[in-house]
């Protein structure tokens, strides 16, 4: 009995057994999904251990890296030449030598305004050069008839020569300077007419900028304004006025007056309205050393002067070139009167509507000599004097317009306060009030400056002033 219950026993154990196989193999057949799930989860897994790891190297690399310094380049470079190095380095210096001379040849031909390398024909120039000769300087002293001229070569002699085909008659004048050809071969001829030769300081003299006062910047001088525009002006931008009625205008204009009245200010309007070249020449200026060099540059500061198309040549200071002449003067005295006559001589030389207008500036009129003040080279003698009440209000409010002031400013009454000032010593009154306001560290200038400018130039400087015995004179 025994028996047989311990065989049920180990049949139901082996049934349960094959029970739960079955189970487990059931629910693994039933859930594919998990099989699939394991897989995925271990392939993160990895690449995350996989990144991880390459994190740490990247770090361990970094950490292991240094830079490297110049002292290193320059070890490498040292100790790291290869057979060929130094070969390759000079080549490589010849070729940074070519570069520059190629820069700086290109650079002679802009600015030199040379045609390229390139295009350069040596042999063709040179055959060139040897078909045209030099030309001579010369002088032409005479013009002939049927085209012939007399000219005077320096050191060799006077010829008569003809016109060369590429010229026409009028571009040689007689005293001009010209360009000869002589040649065994080929016959003498001028071919080419040169412009005056003129003395460097003569050419100091012109002013090449216009200037930029005008007629409303000369305060008190209406009426003197007005004679020189009709004297000088008007000649010159409406000439056909006067050749309508027949008449030459005045051909000079003395400007006379005490030192300070606006003569040379007036000169620089007229010169900006006319839009003429403006030739200033101080009387002092042309007193040289040696004999004939003071008459030479008159010539030439009127040849200059003929050559624009209008001109205003101002004599300044011309009572130290014009005086009287007296007999006794020794060599200097009659070197400035050679001067003086040069000067005679060229005004007897202008048409009355030339192109080219004389003015001169004097504050002694008693000392010029007759000779240069007469009509006919002088015709109009314009006064500057003492600005009236009137004048010196305006030209108040002429030099005042360009200081920073206030508006209340009476200029009536600071006129009132300067009898018998001149222009010149106005501006120095509105200068030195804004010296005042600059001492007081002020931006704007009042009236107060004003006044205290009036009793340090007017009262204080008036011992200095020389117009008190021009108006005695006068």
């Amino acid at each position: 009995m025994s028996s047989n219950n311990n065989n049920n026993n180990s049949d139901k154990q082996q049934s349960s057994e094959t029970s739960k196989t079955n189970e487990t193999q059931q629910s693994t057949v039933q859930d594919p999904n998990q099989l699939d799930a394991l897989p995925q989860d271990d392939e993160q897994k990895l690449k995350a251990q996989d990144e991880a790891s390459k994190k740490n190297e990247t770090s361990e690399e970094k950490k292991g890296e240094a830079h490297i310094d110049v002292e290193d380049i320059a070890l490498v470079q040292k100790y790291s030449r290869g057979p060929y190095s130094q070969k390759i380095s000079k080549i490589e210096e010849e070729i940074k030598n070519l570069h520059k001379k190629v820069d700086g040849l290109s650079k002679k031909d802009s600015d030199t305004g040379l045609a390229p390398q390139r295009l350069w024909d040596l042999n063709s120039d040179n055959a060139l050069m040897k078909k045209e000769s030099a030309l001579k300087v010369a002088k032409c002293t005479k013009i002939m008839e049927d085209e012939k001229y007399m000219i005077r070569v320096p050191q060799e002699g006077k010829y008569v020569v003809g016109l060369h085909k590429t010229l026409a008659p009028t571009d040689v004048e007689e005293d001009s300077r010209v360009g000869i050809e002589t040649g065994y071969q080929s016959k003498s001829e001028i071919k080419l007419p040169l412009p005056p030769k003129l003395d460097p300081a003569v050419k100091m003299m012109e002013i090449a900028e216009v200037p930029d006062i005008t007629y409303d910047d000369v305060g008190g001088c209406k009426e003197q304004i007005e004679q020189i525009r009709e004297c000088v002006e008007w000649p010159l931008l409406y000439p056909e006025r006067y050749s309508r009625l027949g008449i030459n205008p005045p051909g000079g204009v003395l400007l006379y007056g005490p030192p300070g009245t606006g003569k040379t200010l007036t000169a620089k309007a007229v010169a900006n309205k006319t839009d003429a070249t403006f030739i200033r020449v101080i009387g002092t200026e042309l007193v040289q050393r040696y004999i004939g060099e003071g008459a030479r540059m008159v010539r030439d500061l009127f040849q200059m002067a003929r050559q624009k198309k209008a001109a205003i040549m101002f004599f300044d200071e011309i009572d130290s070139i014009g005086g009287t002449r007296f007999g006794d003067n020794g060599t200097g005295g009659i070197e400035v009167q050679r001067t003086m006559l040069e000067i005679v001589n060229q005004l007897d030389g202008f048409s009355g509507r030339g192109n080219v207008k004389v003015l001169m500036a004097t504050n002694r009129p008693d000392t010029l000599d007759p000779a240069l003040t007469r009509p006919g080279r002088i015709d109009r003698k314009i006064e500057f004097g003492m600005p009236d009440l009137e004048a010196r209000v305006h030209i108040f409010k002429i030099h005042a317009s360009k200081l920073n002031k206030e508006k209340n400013i009476r200029f009536e009454l600071l006129a009132r306060l300067c009898p018998n000032t001149s222009g010149a010593e106005i501006r120095s009154v509105c200068t030195e009030a804004g010296m005042f306001a600059i001492r007081d560290r002020r931006k704007i200038v009042n009236e107060k400056d004003m006044l205290d400018s009036i009793s340090k130039v007017i009262k204080g400087y008036k011992r200095f002033s020389s117009t008190a015995n021009y108006m005695i004179f006068n």
